[in-house]
């Protein structure tokens, strides 16, 4: 979403954008904002999970996007990185000698930082520079725009509790996947299989 976002912002501003994804669902959705994927062979391989979230790769997948992302950068003015699979550190996308090949003046925004940052260099909440080329990593941007981020989030937790009360009763419906994908524990076992492979759990049937 907050690619997304960055995507649909930049273009509003005249930005000529590219995008890249491991899922090949995202394509849609980038061209559908008037920006170009950046597509890469993964092998065929499964890169997205039941919630529509990033699985983890393998190094050798990881390193074909790596590469064009390396490409990418050397022209590029403006890199913003938002890759994170929950539960996770958040994946290296961008190597060091993608940022050494960027034109001085270019800027890497890398909002996975909380998550340990997309790009080799980050250093979670601080702003540094390399060669000429800015990082910045902040670990809390939703304090900066706090009314919006308020609105938002109010937005989210009245819509998630519309889901989960009707006629003024709980009903859980375990078929919604917003539903089955937030619920941590139902009738005392865990139902999360993130929640459960971290802490060394099988999930209940």
């Amino acid at each position: 979403m907050a690619g997304l976002q960055a995507i649909a912002t930049a273009r509003r501003l005249g930005a000529v954008v590219e995008a890249y994804d491991v899922r090949a669902a995202a394509g849609e959705q980038v061209r559908s904002l008037g920006a170009k994927f950046l597509d890469v062979d993964l092998g065929g391989i499964d890169t997205e999970d039941k919630g529509g979230y990033a699985k983890e790769l393998s190094e050798e997948a990881l390193n074909r996007g790596r590469d064009l992302i390396a490409k990418t950068c050397g022209y590029s003015d403006v890199v913003i990185t938002t890759a994170q699979v929950p539960g996770r550190r958040a994946p290296l996308l961008i190597r060091r000698d993608a940022v050494e090949n960027m034109r001085p003046g270019s800027v890497v925004f890398d909002l996975a930082a909380p998550a340990g940052g997309n790009c080799e260099l980050t250093q979670p909440g601080e702003t540094i520079q390399v060669n000429g080329v800015s990082i910045y990593a902040p670990l809390n941007l939703p304090v900066t725009v706090p009314v919006h981020a308020s609105q938002l989030y109010s937005r989210n937790v009245s819509n998630f509790l519309q889901l989960i009360v009707k006629n003024a009763a709980v009903t859980l419906n375990f078929e919604d996947e917003i539903l089955s994908g937030s619920c941590v524990a139902h009738e005392g076992k865990i139902v999360n299989s993130r929640v459960a492979s971290a802490l060394n759990l099988t999930t209940s049937p």
